[in-house]
């Protein structure tokens, strides 16, 4: 009887822990989602009472799910979660040592404090932060691409890129820049040099040569950054410049693997009031063409107080393990077969027909220069 009695404090104490953090329950709309007769009409449910649900579900698993699925990350090597398909088995695929994380966004989207949160979460490193973020200083922007094992594990079997914020006014720069870093790969300490950037904080020739010493990685897949604040006050007064900008980085071909969607990240949601909230979320969900639900993550990345939530948020830990989960299952979605010597080969031999077609186009080109001239 004294160990029954215990174990429902415990269950009890667990509920109110988790309670704590539903933010979304003071929404008027939720007493629709708790009403006894709502199983009928499921499939007649609204976008905030779909995100609701998404909401409560994350709440609902995050106490049991979440050293379940941080053990998951923790064991996990590239290639884990791969799937045959077409017949090739995974011995004939191009599999990396490592799975390579892109993280981009805005200037000021939370891209490092978001790091800061990864380490705190799934590294167990408590309120140090590995990452220097913008929000100690205005004029502080990441310089260099920077490669982050946010388990602290010399065995771990991805990696997260920090790298610096597009700038608003400057998106067809940004762009190009991203879109390199998925075709070239990415560099631990890579310099991100732009036009407007002074003297003073152009990285120097010898962080350059550092930067070269370090091994390359191809990325696997990017995850678009968004502030949630800012995005939901562009919202309310009207200005899409910001909103506009976010939806070109989410289009951006290069950071699409396999024609998927990038997965968003919501931070500084905290800011806000609870409706402000869901209706920013609503808003840039509805905006993007992506599920309310299943298409973004709410992850504040500091409380009120201006630390780091750490396990004291079971619901934004868990959110964020489910999103790195997921973000492994779609990298290891786009591993190409391994070229064999006859593919090889086949480029070769392309490249050199290629060659010859355009090498005879263009004598006929000059040599129609040089040809009798229709008389009329």
């Amino acid at each position: 009887m004294a160990g029954e009695f215990i174990s429902n404090e415990e269950d009890d104490e667990k509920r109110s822990r988790s309670s704590a953090f539903c933010w979304w329950r003071t929404v008027k709309e939720f007493q629709d989602l708790v009403k006894p007769d709502l199983d009928h009409a499921l499939l007649n449910l609204t976008p905030i009472l779909r995100l609701l649900r998404e909401l409560e579900r994350l709440a609902l698993v995050a106490d049991q799910g979440l050293d379940e699925l941080r053990h998951k990350l923790i064991t996990y090597r590239s290639g884990d979660f791969w799937l045959p398909a077409g017949g090739i088995s995974k011995a004939d695929m191009d599999v990396p040592p490592v799975i390579t994380i892109l993280l981009v966004g805005l200037s000021g989207s939370g891209k490092s404090s978001l790091v800061n949160l990864m380490y705190s979460v799934l590294g167990r490193s408590g309120l140090i932060p590995f990452a220097q973020t913008s929000r100690g200083s205005s004029n502080y922007t990441t310089m260099f691409l920077e490669e982050h094992n946010v388990l602290r594990s010399m065995r771990s079997g991805f990696c997260v890129y920090d790298s610096r914020g597009v700038d608003l006014n400057r998106m067809r720069e940004g762009l190009e820049e991203i879109s390199s870093w998925m075709s070239d790969g990415v560099r631990h300490y890579q310099p991100c040099s732009r036009t407007e950037d002074n003297a003073a904080t152009i990285p120097q020739i010898g962080c350059q040569l550092s930067s070269a010493r370090f091994t390359p990685r191809p990325v696997n897949c990017a995850v678009l950054v968004v502030n949630l604040a800012e995005t939901a006050g562009a919202f309310k007064k009207g200005d899409l410049k910001p909103v506009q900008a976010i939806r070109d980085l989410f289009r951006c071909p290069a950071i699409r693997k396999s024609n998927e969607n990038p997965l968003l990240i919501l931070t500084h949601g905290d800011l806000l009031s609870a409706e402000e909230r869901i209706d920013g979320r609503l808003k840039l969900c509805e905006y993007l063409g992506v599920p309310e639900g299943t298409g973004a993550y709410d992850i504040p990345c500091l409380t009120e107080q201006g630390i780091l939530p750490e396990e004291s948020d079971p619901v934004t830990s868990y959110a964020l393990t489910e999103a790195i989960y997921r973000v492994l299952i779609q990298s290891d979605r786009t591993h190409l077969p391994t070229r064999k010597p006859q593919d090889w080969l086949l480029i070769v031999w392309s490249s050199i027909m290629c060659s010859i077609a355009a090498f005879f186009a263009s004598l006929a080109f000059f040599f129609s220069k040089f040809g009798p001239k229709k008389i009329h």
